[in-house]
């Protein structure tokens, strides 16, 4: 009908400034290689960063209906999307949920999601800080890493990959927030202190086991992806 799904790359965004390359500065070129009548728009994407569903409507209504469709879901405690995630790392536990609240911090230029573990009651109020919920499952792991099953039951921005962190476990690829967790000896541990973004630090057999040089690490992509939505 009106639906139309797509597979995203990573990096590329889903909106952009004009002349800039983005998903929906290449919507009316879809529509003129598919035939449609109607102009597309994005129903649910997933963020730059990541790959994976993209879910388009040619129909201004389906399109509402099918987002409120997902705010209601998560209010309902449902779990709407699903995506899966390389970390370099395995989870202590095979399963669980990953629970904090999460904030905007401004530092210097730049803001950065940081996590806050127990956010006040006046925070939450003024909406300084969202509490924020991911469910998580091992689903195959080896080599000093793990294929991990995501369902976020909050949507904040970064909160995947700052709820990674938070297991000790960052997305492969993640070169901004994979600084805050530190190794002693081989033992991981979370840096209280927000670290500066930097290209993320892997050992000599895991980038063997890729095929990148440590020059060529800046390029490895934030592996993310969104697998599956629910649909009423």
């Amino acid at each position: 009908g009106a639906l139309l799904a797509l597979n995203k790359p990573p990096g590329l965004p889903i909106l952009g400034r004009p002349g800039d390359l983005s998903l929906e500065a290449l919507l009316p070129a879809l529509r003129r290689r598919l035939g449609l009548a109607a102009e597309l728009h994005v129903v649910k994407a997933p963020a730059r960063e990541y790959s994976g569903l993209v879910l388009l409507s040619s129909c201004y209504h389906t399109t509402k209906k099918l987002q409120q469709f997902f705010t209601n879901a998560r209010l309902r405690g449902q779990y709407p999307a699903t995506y899966r995630a390389i970390t370099v790392g395995v989870p202590a536990e095979a399963e669980g949920e990953i629970s904090t609240g999460l904030s905007w911090q401004q530092q210097g230029d730049r803001a950065m999601v940081v996590p806050v573990p127990a956010p006040g009651r006046r925070s939450l109020a003024r909406k300084d800080v969202k509490s924020t919920l991911t469910r998580y499952r091992v689903l195959s792991a080896g080599g000093g890493c793990a294929l991990l099953q995501l369902q976020p039951r909050t949507a904040f921005p970064e909160q995947l990959q700052v709820h990674l962190t938070l297991l000790l476990c960052p997305a492969l690829g993640d070169h901004k927030h994979s600084s805050r967790v530190g190794r002693v000896l081989g033992v991981p541990f979370l840096s209280l202190e927000t670290a500066p973004s930097c290209t993320q630090v892997l050992d000599e057999e895991l980038l063997s086991r890729l095929g990148l040089s440590p020059r060529q690490l800046h390029h490895l992509p934030l592996h993310i992806h969104l697998q599956e939505l629910l649909l009423p």
